[in-house]
């Protein structure tokens, strides 16, 4: 299409964030990942080195290949390096005003052809692109987490993304070796919008008594070949980032299905977040091993 593809902006460098770099300079193009100061780079840059250092255990990438993603990853803390990038990603968390102000700093930067690209699970990009003196060059990546493994990204054109710019992102995840999912905009795509009643419903059946968490995480696994069992997954994901799509997707579309339960509330209240806290549904040491079951794994416990 003669669209050259170098230099990737992401805006922020969260455990999404990290994750993309990593996987956009693994394909060989140049990174510049911004946070918002110095110390949150620096944070940032430890848990990256971190993640490749766990690759290189899992024999998954060797010490050079961290060398050279490492040399590929240009950290800022400004907006002005993405001037110069052909594509930008707004990796922040699910928050619409914070996303608002990203898409519209990239539009002010960028060139007017270079798409600027939303990684959400349950925002709307064209509400978000609205603003924008080029509307038609924002799109929807909806990325599953750890980039670096996962093979799904949902590309997802708003109401005003052009043809153009949609075929630019297809081919984004092309390079990224990525298989796309075509998706028109609607709250939660479509791995969010499945997933979510399924995680729902698990958290009930622990809630009700029906079985304990690591029985139903079991059950599902044996029974429907599932890598994860969803309740793992919500740990692994974050229990408070599952409590706010869940939310958002009921205030969205009023379906019961959505309605949070009240044990995910409750778990996110006292703060028991998944591995990010070494405790959720299971309890995880300081690397996000499962250190197994809870001492009292009876049903109706957690």
């Amino acid at each position: 299409m003669g669209w050259e593809l170098h230099d990737i902006g992401i805006v922020g460098a969260g455990m999404m964030g990290r994750s993309l770099a990593i996987k956009v300079a693994q394909e060989g193009l140049n990174v510049c990942l911004k946070e918002v100061s110095l110390e949150r780079v620096e944070a940032a840059r430890r848990e990256m080195e971190t993640a490749l250092d766990n690759a290189i255990a899992r024999f998954s990438i060797t010490e050079a290949e961290k060398k050279a993603i490492l040399s590929r990853i240009r950290w800022v803390t400004e907006f002005e390096c993405t001037a110069g990038c052909d594509l930008a990603i707004d990796a922040v968390q699910e928050d619409f005003e914070q996303k608002k102000e990203i898409v519209l700093e990239l539009d002010s930067r960028m060139r007017p052809d270079h798409p600027i690209v939303i990684n959400t699970s349950t925002l709307s990009i064209t509400e978000l692109a609205a603003k924008c003196r080029n509307p038609e060059r924002v799109v929807g990546m909806h990325f599953l987490y750890p980039v670096t493994r996962t093979r799904v990204v949902e590309v997802v054109r708003g109401q005003l993304t052009s043809d153009l710019v949609y075929e630019r992102a297809l081919e984004f995840a092309r390079i990224l070796d990525k298989v796309p999912i075509k998706v028109f905009e609607m709250p939660g795509f479509v791995t969010t919008r499945v997933v979510l009643p399924l995680i729902n419903e698990a958290i009930h059946v622990v809630m009700e008594g029906v079985a304990s968490a690591a029985e139903v995480d079991l059950a599902l696994k044996l029974g429907y070949d599932f890598r994860t069992g969803p309740l793992e997954w919500a740990d692994r994901t974050g229990l408070d980032r599952v409590l706010n799509w869940m939310q958002h997707m009921f205030q969205e579309t009023g379906e019961p299905r959505f309605r949070p339960c009240p044990l995910l509330k409750r778990l996110v209240r006292g703060g028991l977040l998944g591995t990010k806290t070494g405790r959720g549904f299971f309890r995880y040491d300081e690397k996000g091993r499962r250190t197994d079951r809870l001492p009292d794994d009876r049903p109706g416990m957690i």
